[in-house]
């Protein structure tokens, strides 16, 4: 699929009676307005077979219709018009370089990127042609609808997302005007280090660099290569390996046309430290494997439609070299109390939608983490956020894998407590096409559980857990 960039002032008429402001001089422009990119993804259906700048129109169409846009935010209304409604599946307002959240039409830079996702298919990538070759990466193509959530359902307490995806868009765009390398550097590597969510991060960075690229690349892989299995049972093979791998990923980069990321998991697999080596503390098959792949990522960083991610928990395991080659060195670490209420919140409001938790409108983050708290208590949705806030801070330490499991757990105990279950029958499944009544006969509120049960329970999982964790120290 594909993108483009449209700002709403280009489908004016060139008419002088039009009521648009003529910004034919550069000082007008600057003194009245200030251009604020939007970013703006279009889900194409599966079955649409729509062209892309048919789409691009009728969006563009459908935007201009209101005086402001809001991001990051779903864009609705556009299921009346039937042509759009045949073809496409979701609008979203994704990011924005303004400074606040709402910005004016008239002052948006909308770049619109139309993308069909597919089924998420992987291939094996061998190091060889024999039975015996080492399966060194996993491909996976790109877009894939089951990540099409995970950047989403990331969340951190800084400006984390979008400094890593600004970053690396960059270095796309420097490479395609083929800035000089010897004047301007830039070796597309990225290295993310310790506690959690690197690898989802990594995954989800690769997602969307593969809709914000689909104008320039037809295709987009991602390649999760596989640290442990390099290190070969024959000695002085594991750097043969390495350059074997590279070798393939060359050759798959030799289609310019395609767009790689190389992600290296765990990446203290392949660059434990030299010094290490040197002094008899790692086998010398292990330092062939650091130059091997320092050398390798040396000649790789001159291939415009590549980049490298990768990741570490053992930071001081890591060779120096590869750590100065990396562009940006992002530490990620436990979420803070904000993110975990982000993250549970987002828990149930899916669990609503499902049908699982009773409907219920809990504030979110920015309306309820305010001094009206307090004041709002005896409210029901207040006081359920009021909960929802001390379960965030007793989580404080978890990781965002163990925060996303919590409801599972949390409804696993209910189960146990005897708590009544509703199996989900196919008609419950096609939510969207079920009328409100069906789904309360499917449904009876008597047999969904309360979010303020729902908050009980999380507590109560937490709870336990650090019982359990305290028993083992």
């Amino acid at each position: 699929m594909s993108s483009t960039t449209l700002h709403p002032k280009d489908v004016a008429m060139d008419d002088p009676t039009s009521k648009t402001r003529d910004f034919g001089t550069s000082r007008h422009y600057e003194e009245e307005d200030e251009l604020y990119t939007v970013h703006v993804e279009v889900r194409l259906k599966q079955q649409s077979t729509a062209r892309v700048d048919f789409i691009k129109d009728l969006v563009m169409e459908h935007l201009m219709q209101d005086d402001t846009i809001f991001v990051p935010s779903e864009i609705t209304g556009w299921e009346m018009e039937s042509r759009m409604e045949q073809n496409v599946q979701r609008i979203t307002a994704c990011e924005t370089s303004s400074p606040t959240n709402t910005v004016k039409i008239e002052n948006a830079h909308l770049e619109i990127h139309v993308y069909q996702p597919i089924a998420c298919e992987q291939d094996d990538l061998s190091t060889g042609n024999t039975k015996d070759d080492v399966i060194a990466a996993t491909v996976t193509e790109l877009p894939c609808i089951e990540w099409d959530t995970l950047w989403d359902s990331l969340i951190y307490d800084s400006n984390v997302k979008p400094h890593l995806l600004n970053y690396l868009y960059s270095t796309f765009i420097l490479s395609e005007a083929n800035v000089d390398f010897n004047l301007v550097a830039w070796n597309r590597q990225s290295y993310f280090m310790d506690r959690t969510g690197k690898t989802s991060l990594c995954k989800a960075l690769a997602q969307k660099l593969s809709i914000r690229l689909s104008e320039r690349y037809s295709q987009c892989r991602l390649l999760e290569i596989n640290s442990h299995s390099l290190f070969s049972k024959w000695f002085s093979e594991s750097g043969k390996l390495v350059q074997k791998l590279f070798l393939s990923i060359s050759e798959l980069a030799d289609d310019e046309d395609v767009f790689l990321v190389v992600l290296i998991d765990e990446v203290e697999s392949l660059t434990a430290a030299r010094a290490g080596a040197v002094a008899g503390q790692e086998p010398s098959d292990a330092l062939r494997v650091v130059n091997a792949l320092l050398t390798q990522l040396d000649r790789m960083k001159q291939r415009k439609n590549v980049l490298f991610l990768a990741t570490s928990n053992l930071v001081g395991a890591i060779d120096p070299a590869f750590k100065d080659r990396a562009d940006i060195v992002q530490y990620i670490g436990l979420p803070p109390t904000e993110a975990i209420y982000d993250m549970l919140h987002s828990c149930l409001v899916e669990l609503m939608a499902k049908g699982i938790v009773q409907q219920m409108n809990i504030p979110n983050r920015q309306i309820s983490d305010t001094p009206n708290r307090a004041a709002m208590a005896g409210i029901k949705e207040w006081d359920v956020s009021s909960s929802l806030w001390a379960l965030s801070a007793k989580c404080k330490g978890l990781s965002g894998r163990a925060l996303r499991r919590l409801p599972v757990l949390a409804h696993a105990r209910a189960i146990a407590r005897g708590a009544p279950v509703t199996l989900f029958t196919a008609p419950a499944r096609e939510s969207a096409t079920t009328s409100e009544s069906s789904r309360n006969r499917i449904h009876p509120k008597q047999r969904t559980r309360s979010a303020e049960k729902w908050v009980q329970d999380m507590e109560a999982v937490v709870q336990e857990s650090r019982v359990q964790l305290e028993r083992l120290e």
